[in-house]
């Protein structure tokens, strides 16, 4: 697995995401579909002619969840527990179709878990920016991950 252990993660660490992608029609019609999102600003295009994008938006499920799927191969993959949660989900910027994302991970924080001495809490940072260098989502996610090897009682 490519994913790292807790304690192979340092604050301050900065991935670039090698993976970028290149948004699809058919990306944001499966997405908005599949999450029985009827809003007509990512579905009908005649709509969007009348609002102040003037096109089609992405939905911004997508662009959150391609955002933290590329980071999974250079940071967790195989070694997350779970995702505790997320915070601060922000859309600064629109996404439309034809536009190619990438993405960016700082290591924030990290802390030994109270319950687990198997694992660790990580915050992430993540960024996603489009073609132009604009940022079009970010947020902050907890994950407990792994330990290579356990923490052991501290001897007094």
């Amino acid at each position: 697995m490519s994913g790292l252990f807790f304690e192979e993660f340092t604050v301050g660490q900065r991935f670039e995401h090698a993976v970028t992608r290149t948004v699809t029609e058919t990306d944001n019609l499966l997405i908005t579909t599949l999450t029985h999102n009827p809003q007509p600003l990512h579905l009908d295009a005649e709509f969007c002619k009348g609002t102040e994008f003037g096109r089609i938006l992405v939905n911004s499920i997508f662009t959150f969840g391609l955002m933290l799927g590329v980071s999974v191969g250079d940071t967790t993959l195989g070694t997350t527990v779970a995702n505790l949660g997320m915070e601060g989900v922000k859309f600064p910027k629109p996404v439309h179709v034809g536009d190619t994302l990438r993405a960016t991970t700082e290591v924030v924080e990290l802390r030994d878990s109270r319950s687990r001495p198997d694992a660790g809490v990580a915050v992430f940072e993540h960024k996603c920016f489009n073609q132009r260098g604009e940022m079009v989502a970010t947020c902050r996610r907890f994950a407990l991950m792994k330990r290579a090897s356990p923490r052991t009682a501290e001897v007094a």
